[in-house]
């Protein structure tokens, strides 16, 4: 059986977010109807390539996000269609909505109309900017919402027009952000016979994780604006193509440094962070590919690999399909539709998840599933607080695992993050500051780790495994995120945990997977992001690949998360817990699967287009009266084209290339930030690119509460971000600032039955201690 067979869903969306969300469910075995119009899913005819969809016939893209699905049309305007919805609403446990909120009240399936029709479901509304707010009902997509949160400000070259991320990355970020919650909440009502609201905010879903928390950089160091940048090292020639490094850390730079011959480069201070180097970047490039031009691209990757530095090749779908190590892992399936797919991200030692499906044709509602006993497909009984009594060990590091796991804990799970104070938690380092006690001012460390009670041990010692094995005798999650060697020195192998803890759920989520070729490779969001193919669709077409920097952690932080539900809901029937492995790459891959599935199908290979888009009637960013400053616009529909037209004195029936000439004349003359309000107020999607730092004083974000001030012992008042989603109207409470080395090793000792004399000889021994070793204290 799969594990959620008989969870009855319905889903009222288009386009990306809901309906990826519902395939997800899918394949862990819900039951999801689809409810459309008469005339049907627009996106069932919608190809990225360009290539006609026949009649009668549906998209690949369609049949891969919509699988395995029935579908019900419903025309609300026709009598008796309210009422047919209304009786599907009753019968569902789960509803998902993607309608902009002032869609959803003209249609009355506002939250309130459809909890009205059954209080025991979960309402889950998955929006642009949430459905509270000042900016709830402004027009907006992944495009403009990119401008919004910073992301497109700095990316690119400084005086020239950045440029965003391509492939809709932010719809998958959005949807992979609600997937989670939206499944814990749903299993503890079926407990309790009480639904909630949950209202995921995609912009907040992109606040967190396509600036990399610039608003805790801005707090730190408010007079610092980081510049508009190309990662450097990043995506170089190599003799036969092209090689994607990533060099986040001061260490990952030298040793990269002295891997291409030039050392000299890593002794100069300002090279040490990303503005720096861009700054003179035409003189490091010019060191960088005088060694890389000289190498094909297997032998850096392998001598990278050697120095431990993230590296890959550059993928595009027709290399993507033929990479030994995800042949060897089976990573790409045959699709019944008739094409090539990546499967889903988590790979389970028990769970049994669905095979893949056609979607249905529209109307096609099938046989609904039998309802299932009341003892089953339940997790905890406060929606609010799924995960409650939920034991966490987190081994965790940088930023995928740490925020997967920090999602439990505000979902109502009781944590302790481990780290060592030999060898820091990375993101720790993270910060390109130079400061007294420089690992508490990590803003990726903070934002990853609101909360948590963390103690330090050194894993590399008897006395420090005898620690974490005491940990791990009571846990029910343990959760690592290291290169499989890693964990498995420390003797922590599936094997050992499961005998010492039958219950506990193991999951494992090292970059490439715990099998194959690349087993041993590190890498970082950016390398998954060049080698899975996001970097393929991010740059101008006759400029350089660029990476997204950084959402990749984020889809794989809650893939994982997802998993670790399911396991623990699996337990519930089973008693036992079991291994799960949630691999960077494959979560990678989840957004970058409409690449294959339409190379696959067509054999037509998605490019970088720029700003532009060849679904929108006019999409770019427009120069403005500031310096360097720009206005991201993205016109859809017919009415939003008119309204562009009254807005800057053109003629609807000119065309869009008309349009865009006017438009440009008349941005250039504006404040952009006025340009955008006035095109906003209009109906039309668009948005000054804000610099991140400016996230902070967004009033939508403030109207919601996004950000939770606490004070910290080291940076004092801090504002942490909330995860992306209001419960009834709020948002989940953090429960503190991020912590300080070793914060919480006495108490947790002592939570252990140590009366002090433990602490003490592990203090002693240096198994412990509060100042990364090797550092003098002062």
């Amino acid at each position: 059986m799969t594990p959620l067979a008989g969870l009855r869903v319905l889903e009222l969306g288009s386009r990306t977010m809901a309906p990826f969300v519902g395939r997800m469910l899918v394949d862990a075995g819900a039951d999801v109807c689809k409810v459309e119009s008469p005339a049907g899913d627009p996106f069932r005819h919608r190809s990225a390539s360009g290539v006609p969809i026949p009649d009668g016939a549906d998209a690949p893209w369609f049949h891969h996000l919509n699988g395995g699905k029935r579908s019900a049309v419903v025309d609300l305007a026709a009598d008796g269609g309210r009422d047919r919805l209304r009786g599907l609403v009753a019968g569902a446990d789960l509803v998902l909505d993607d309608h902009d909120p002032a869609d959803a009240r003209a249609l009355r399936i506002a939250p309130d109309d459809l909890r009205a029709d059954n209080p025991a479901a979960v309402v889950a509304t998955l929006t642009r900017f949430g459905t509270t707010g000042p900016w709830a009902d402004r027009p907006a997509n992944d495009f403009v919402l990119q401008a919004v949160v910073g992301s497109t400000e700095l990316r690119g070259v400084p005086g020239e027009e950045p440029v965003s991320v391509g492939g809709d990355l932010g719809d998958f970020v959005g949807a992979s952000m609600a997937a989670p919650v939206v499944l814990a909440a749903t299993l503890a009502a079926r407990t309790s016979g009480k639904g909630v609201h949950l209202d995921l905010s995609q912009y907040e879903a992109m606040a967190h994780c396509f600036q990399t928390h610039r608003q805790l950089f801005a707090t730190f160091d408010p007079d610092h604006r980081a510049g508009r940048v190309i990662m450097i090292p990043s995506i170089e020639p190599a003799s036969d193509g092209m090689v994607g490094f990533c060099c986040v850390t001061g260490q990952q730079w030298q040793d990269f440094c002295a891997m291409v011959g030039a050392p000299d480069l890593a002794e100069e201070e300002d090279l040490a962070v990303f503005d720096g180097r861009m700054v003179r970047r035409h003189e490091v490039w010019e060191r960088i590919h005088a060694f890389t031009r000289e190498h094909t691209v297997d032998e850096l990757v392998d001598l990278a690999s050697a120095f431990r530095i993230p590296v890959g090749p550059v993928g595009t779908a027709d290399q993507l399909v033929g990479y030994d190590h995800l042949v060897e892992r089976g990573v790409f399936v045959d699709h019944p539709a008739g094409f090539r797919a990546p499967r889903p991200a988590p790979r389970f030692g028990e769970v049994r998840l669905a095979d893949p499906a056609p979607a249905p044709t529209l109307g096609d509602e099938g046989s609904p599933p039998e309802p299932v006993g009341d003892g089953s497909l339940r997790l905890g009984d406060d929606p609010a607080r799924p995960l409650a009594g939920v034991r966490v060990v987190d081994l965790s590091a940088f930023w995928a695992g740490p925020v997967a796991t920090n999602l439990l804990r505000v979902l109502g799970a009781d944590l302790v993050k481990v780290e060592s104070h030999v060898r820091l938690d990375g993101m720790r380092w993270a910060s390109g500051f130079r400061r007294p006690l420089l690992w508490e001012w990590s803003p990726g460390y903070h934002g990853a780790n609101a909360g948590k009670e963390a103690v330090a041990l050194d894993l590399s010692t008897e006395a420090g495994r005898e620690v974490l094995d005491r940990l791990v005798d009571d846990a029910d999650v343990v959760v690592e995120n290291f290169s499989p060697r890693v964990v498995e020195q420390w003797g922590l192998t599936w094997e050992r945990l499961h005998e010492r803890n039958p219950r506990a759920v193991y999951l494992r989520a090292p970059a490439y997977g715990l099998d194959g070729p690349w087993r041993e490779r590190v890498g970082f969001a950016m390398t998954m992001e060049q080698v899975a193919g996001l970097a393929n669709r991010t740059g101008h077409p006759d400029g350089p690949l660029l990476v997204p920097m950084g959402p990749v952690d984020y889809l794989a932080a809650m893939q994982s998360a997802f998993a670790v539900v399911l396991a623990l809901l699996d337990r519930e029937r089973t008693g036992l817990g079991q291994l799960v492995e949630v691999p960077l790459m494959d979560a990678a891959l989840q957004a970058t699967a409409e690449q294959v599935v339409e190379w696959s199908a067509t054999g037509r290979l998605l490019e970088r287009t720029g700003n532009r888009s060849d679904e929108a009637l006019l999409q770019g960013l427009f120069r403005t009266a500031g310096d360097d400053d720009w206005l991201a616009v993205s016109v859809a529909t017919g009415a939003q084209l008119a309204a562009l037209a009254g807005v800057v004195g053109g003629d609807p029936g000119d065309g869009p290339d008309r349009l865009e000439a006017a438009l440009s004349d008349w941005a250039a003359t504006r404040d952009g930030t006025d340009a955008a309000g006035v095109l906003w107020r209009d109906g039309v999607p668009a948005a000054f690119c804000h610099h991140p730092n400016e996230v902070l004083s967004s009033p939508q974000l403030e109207a919601r509460g996004f950000h939770q001030w606490m004070d910290h012992p080291v940076t004092g008042s801090t504002p942490y971000p909330s995860f992306p989603f209001h419960v009834d109207g709020a948002h989940l409470p953090l429960g503190g600032p991020a912590p300080t080395l070793g914060q919480h090793t006495e108490a947790t000792l002592a939570a252990l039955g140590d009366d002090g004399s433990w602490y003490a000889r592990l203090l002693a021994d240096g198994v412990t201690g509060d100042w990364p070793v090797g550092i003098p204290r002062g």
